[in-house]
């Protein structure tokens, strides 16, 4: 898979793509990624990329020009179908949209700065507006690297073991469980003795009941569309622990 990131500010990007899982599915060809400096596609010598919006107002816009000629250097190498701008006003990022994604040969990403973009871009160039959270950055390469490594992690060969994957929060809806390791005992804190029972089923079924109420407590709406055994291990942790509803994040 190739993905080709726009930004003003190449040098954010790098460290952190040669790095862990990134940086080794980069080294054995699972994934490539190339940034793009906007401002080499300038053509004044200034390297203009932002001017004053019309209308006033503070702060700065990216123009329209560096942008579309970016974007468009690239036709030779993408498909051009997936050409996203990271933006607070776009949808949310998910662990359903990451693997739809990750399902495309190429995208392209569009790190804003400043007061964001000229209009034109979103309305001529760019497929979808992606936002990874409520609330807003100095740029768009934070949440193009969170992009990124999530959707690293849905390419087959990135991870190692893929139960792994499959074990994430939000691969299969609810959050995950949780997880312990060495010493059995630690300040007077045991580990489950179903966990190390050896008994695959009942590790099985506590795993998943484990995750389904750390989901109730703090991601309720996620209990959607659940199985018919789901909701009667629903029900049993109602009955063992009922929550309050003041405690129940909305």
């Amino acid at each position: 898979m190739r993905i080709d990131v726009l930004t003003l500010f190449p040098e954010i990007l790098e460290g952190p793509l040669k790095a862990s899982l990134l940086g080794k599915a980069r080294d054995a060809g699972i994934l490539e990624v190339a940034l793009t400096n906007i401002r080499d596609h300038t053509t004044d010598k200034h390297r203009t990329v932002d001017d004053t919006p019309y209308g006033g107002g503070a702060g700065m816009v990216m123009k329209c020009e560096p942008l579309f000629a970016a974007v468009e250097s690239l036709r030779s190498k993408n498909s051009l179908e997936r050409v996203i701008l990271m933006s607070p006003r776009g949808k949310p990022l998910t662990q359903a949209k990451l693997r739809e994604l990750a399902q495309a040969p190429d995208l392209v990403l569009i790190c804003a700065r400043y007061e964001g973009v000229d209009e034109r871009v979103s309305q001529a160039l760019v497929t979808e507006e992606i936002s990874i959270g409520d609330y807003v950055l100095s740029g768009g390469e934070l949440p193009a690297l969170v992009l990124i490594e999530g959707l690293s992690r849905m390419l087959p060969g990135v991870i190692g073991d893929w139960e792994s994957v499959e074990t994430d929060s939000f691969f299969k809806g609810v959050l995950g469980y949780p997880q312990y390791t060495r010493p059995p005992v630690f300040r007077g804190m045991d580990v489950p003795e179903t966990l190390m029972s050896g008994h695959h089923a009942a590790i099985g079924r506590w795993r998943r009941k484990e995750a389904l109420r750390a989901t109730r407590l703090r991601r309720p709406e996620l209990l959607a569309g659940l199985s018919r055994e789901d909701e009667e291990l629903l029900a049993e942790i109602a009955r063992e622990a009922p929550v309050p509803e003041e405690e129940i994040e909305p």
